[in-house]
């Protein structure tokens, strides 16, 4: 028995290790856990959400990282060296934090709507930076904040109807779409700071991939809307009254 909780919390503790030994589903239990309200006492934070949270910390040091040697004018080559391994870090978080989810059975309502708002976080931070540069252009991110923004909705609506929208394959190809652009425009960045010279091709490569990573974005928003039209656009009976 675990102590030094309020009771109720010790008791669906137990459930939940019980119900873990017979290899039945872990839902129920876990469900019981997340509603129990106790004053003066608050769940330790799920390591799988540890992960996602350090994910949306590190966009705000990615963009100083990136942009203190462009505003001071020292240590440009040096930042190459922190930024890469950085952004790559952030980015393996995104692994972590569904691999414990899924490990320690914490998936959540909270996960799935704050990993994908994380993701969105660093990956919006990364374009910005590389849209600032000149490597990518403005309308492609402003295609991007639009789309982030009507998902955003989307799922708003979807919690105000007690629905969580996790992510879908579809958001998963266009959060890769925007990796890939990300990495290899951020490539490019350090060729320049490590004063390498490159082919000009190299920067239209760049703006196709976020072509297609707009394309990608737009096509899995047509894909939310589509299946979750009655969540968004149907109203409760309350509503209509």
């Amino acid at each position: 028995m675990v102590r030094g909780l309020p009771g109720a919390i010790r008791d669906e503790i137990a459930k939940i290790k019980e119900v873990g030994k017979q290899g039945r589903d872990l839902k129920g239990p876990l469900r019981n856990l997340g509603r129990l309200r106790v004053r003066g006492y608050t769940l330790p934070m799920r390591l799988a959400d540890k992960f996602t949270w350090l994910r949306g910390f590190l966009a705000p040091v990615f963009f100083l990282v990136y942009f203190v040697p462009v505003w001071t004018g020292y240590g440009s080559a040096a930042s190459v060296f922190v930024m890469i391994p950085l952004l790559a870090f952030a980015e393996l978080t995104d692994y972590f934090d569904g691999y414990f989810a899924r490990k320690r059975h914490e998936v959540s309502d909270f996960g799935k709507l704050f990993d994908p708002f994380c993701d969105v976080i660093l990956n919006m931070t990364v374009l910005f930076c590389l849209t600032l540069s000149g490597y990518l252009p403005s309308l492609v991110l402003l295609l991007i904040v639009y789309r982030e923004f009507v998902i955003n909705f989307v799922r708003l609506m979807a919690a105000r109807k007690g629905v969580a929208i996790g992510a879908r394959l579809g958001g998963k190809a266009k959060t890769i779409a925007y990796i890939v652009t990300g990495f290899y425009t951020l490539l490019l960045e350090s060729c320049k700071r490590l004063d390498f010279s490159l082919p000009p091709f190299t920067g239209n490569i760049a703006v196709a991939l976020a072509v297609i990573a707009v394309i990608l974005a737009y096509v899995s928003l047509a894909d939310y809307l589509f299946s979750f039209r009655a969540l968004v656009f149907a109203k409760k009976e309350t509503d209509a009254q």
